[in-house]
C-alpha cells in the first residue's frame, strides 16, 4: 500500500452547478499562488441538485425561475454575474437561449469511477466545460463518451458502468452520507475531514485556510 501524507479536501459538489465551479478555481488559484498543489489531495463528491429532474431535462432559466422563485430576468441577471466572475477566473460561461438544466446521475456514476484511475479532477473539468462553454448535453451517453475518450480513458468501459445497479447505487448511498452530514448546498468544502466551507469564497480566504491546514 502506497501512504500519502496529503491534506484531503472532499468537495460536495453537481456539475451543473455554476458557484462550485467558480470555488474550485478560486480554490485552484490559491493552491497555485502559494505553491502547494502537491501537498493537497482533492475528492469530488456528488451532490444531485435536480435528481428527480427527467432526461429530457428542463428548459435552464424557466426551471431556476420556478425553482427559487425568481423572476425571468433574475436568472439571466445571476448569470451575468456568474459569467463575469468566471471571466475573472479563465473560466467562459456560455450561457444560450434553449440551455438545458440536465439530469446527472450519469456523470456522478463516471465521476466516482475515475477516481480509481486519478482522472477525477480532469473528468470533472471536462464536465463543466461542456456543460457551461460547449454547449452539450452532459444527460447524453454519447457526449459522455465522448468526454470519457478525451482524457484517455475507456470508453465502453465507462460506459458500461451506467448500466451497473451497484454503481448507481453508490453514488445514492455517498450522496445520503453527506446529507447526514448537514450537507444541504453546494459547493461545500471539507478539508481534512475537520474544517467545513459552504460557498464559493475569495481567494485569500482559501489561502488562509490552506495555510493553516499545513501549519505554516
Amino acid at each position: 500500500m502506497i501512504l500519502t501524507t496529503k491534506i484531503k479536501i472532499d468537495i460536495i459538489s453537481d456539475v451543473v452547478c455554476p458557484w462550485c465551479l467558480v470555488g474550485y478555481k478560486r480554490l485552484e488559484q490559491a493552491m497555485q499562488e502559494l505553491g502547494v498543489e502537491e501537498k493537497f489531495e482533492l475528492v469530488w463528491n456528488p451532490f444531485e441538485l435536480n435528481p428527480t429532474m427527467s432526461l429530457e431535462g428542463e428548459n435552464a432559466v424557466d426551471y431556476l425561475a420556478k425553482k427559487y422563485n425568481m423572476s425571468v430576468e433574475k436568472v439571466k441577471s445571476f448569470q451575468a454575474t456568474i459569467t463575469k466572475n468566471g471571466a475573472e477566473l479563465g473560466f467562459i460561461f456560455n450561457y444560450f437561449d434553449g440551455m438545458k438544466t440536465v439530469n446527472t446521475r450519469n456523470a456522478h456514476i463516471l465521476l466516482d469511477f475515475a477516481k480509481e484511475f486519478g482522472k477525477q479532477t480532469e473528468l470533472k473539468m471536462r464536465l463543466f466545460t461542456a456543460h457551461f462553454t460547449e454547449q452539450k448535453d452532459i444527460s447524453n451517453r454519447h457526449v459522455l463518451g465522448q468526454l470519457i475518450q478525451s482524457i484517455g480513458l475507456d470508453t465502453d468501459t465507462f460506459l458500461a458502468k451506467l448500466d451497473d445497479d451497484s454503481a448507481r447505487q453508490k453514488v445514492q448511498d455517498t450522496e445520503d452520507y453527506w446529507h447526514r452530514q448537514g450537507v444541504t448546498a453546494v459547493p461545500t468544502m471539507v478539508f481534512n475531514n475537520e474544517a467545513i466551507m459552504n460557498g464559493a469564497y475569495p481567494i485569500a480566504t482559501y489561502k488562509q485556510v490552506l495555510t493553516d491546514l499545513l501549519g505554516k
